[in-house]
């Protein structure tokens, strides 16, 4: 396997290390994970973004190649994780799919990371909702933060309040946003403003977990 391609933002005092996982169609440097690692360094946490390797490809080549199977996105994810060198508490963080890769991690033993935070998990695919991903959050040997859109399309509000999940999961919902966290102007809500509550929300988390 080729060794992905990473971008580390590091800042002095840091309280932890975040390694953060891209969603299947964005890569590491879309204005969204750009955005939430810039709000991350501010709040003292290091940040480590990769590309999965089909990423990395598609860059490469110009081609749309469709994201690998779980398998495969694991172990790339568990290569990132072990060429990491700090003695910080780490957590994982993903978007959409990089979140149901590292929930999926979190049922390994002898993990070195304390949680998992999940932005806009994928619950189901779009329009799909009867073929649900539950079994990484309910057998995640870790805590997991969920972050969601009240009306995300792949599982939302109404819906994710009738899954079976354990305590161990915590759901934190932002009224009227989307998949990306994205409320409409009619909600009275800015994306800015819930970009700084989820970051409220992943702040508490970590600092009960690390």
């Amino acid at each position: 396997m080729n060794s992905p391609s990473i971008i580390q933002q590091e800042v002095t005092n840091a309280k932890a290390y975040l390694v953060f996982a891209h969603g299947a169609g964005a890569d590491k440097s879309s204005a969204f994970l750009e955005q939430v690692s810039e709000q991350l360094n501010q709040r003292q946490f290091n940040v480590l973004r990769f590309n999965f390797n089909y990423m990395d490809k598609r860059l490469a080549d110009g081609k749309r190649y469709p994201p690998e199977r779980m398998p495969k996105l694991v172990d790339c994810f568990n290569q990132v994780l072990a060429s990491l060198e700090t003695s910080l508490p780490v957590f994982l963080i993903g978007k959409s799919m990089g979140s149901r890769v590292a929930a999926t991690i979190a049922n390994q033993p002898e993990q070195r990371f304390r949680g998992v935070i999940c932005l806009g998990y994928p619950f189901h695919p779009q329009k799909q909702p009867e073929k649900l991903r539950l079994e990484p959050l309910q057998q995640s040997l870790k805590p997991i933060l969920v972050v969601q859109g009240t009306r995300d399309a792949l599982g939302n509000q109404q819906e994710i309040s009738e899954y079976d999940l354990p305590s161990s999961v915590q759901v934190e919902f932002l009224a009227d946003g989307d998949h990306d966290l994205k409320p409409r102007k009619k909600s009275g809500y800015s994306h800015e403003q819930h970009l700084s509550s989820a970051l409220d929300k992943i702040e508490a988390f970590i600092d009960e977990w690390r």
